[in-house]
């Protein structure tokens, strides 16, 4: 702390001590209050929290692979299927095999999401229980 203390004289002079006094009290005061609120804002709902994994694509015979290219056509296998009808008929003849195999979506980039969704609903409607997504890893630099 200090204190100016001006002679008598000098009255008319004017004090360029900034007082520093008063600025320390206020950031003190809202330190405090900082200190006193963090906690209050890190307690979350406890959630468990999935960990991420890379594994990489086990290909085995169950599994089937329909890609959908760019135009939306689409491939069962890497054979051209003609049209919704004849996949759903394939799809229900996969969903009655003991095990049941997987089906492996691969859709374009620039696909329209429409037509992966039309996939998607056939082997709903076929009774696939198991549906995934393939995508390429990401670059590692």
């Amino acid at each position: 702390m200090s204190l100016s203390l001006g002679s008598c004289a000098d009255d008319d002079e004017v004090i360029s001590v900034i007082n520093t006094t008063p600025l320390v009290d206020v950031m003190l005061v809202l330190l405090i209050i900082f200190l006193i609120t963090i906690p209050v804002v890190t307690d979350t709902v406890p959630v468990a929290l999935p960990e991420e994994r890379n594994v990489p694509t086990e290909t085995t015979p169950q599994n089937i692979v329909v890609a959908v290219d760019r135009d939306g056509a689409v491939y069962w296998n890497d054979r051209k299927v003609a049209n919704a009808a004849a996949l759903l008929t394939l799809l229900k003849r996969a969903a009655v095999q003991v095990p049941q195999p997987e089906i492996h979506i691969r859709g374009d980039m620039n696909v329209r999401y429409y037509a992966v969704g039309n996939v998607v609903v056939a082997c709903q409607r076929a009774g696939i229980r198991k549906v995934g997504f393939l995508t390429e890893p990401p670059q590692r630099t």
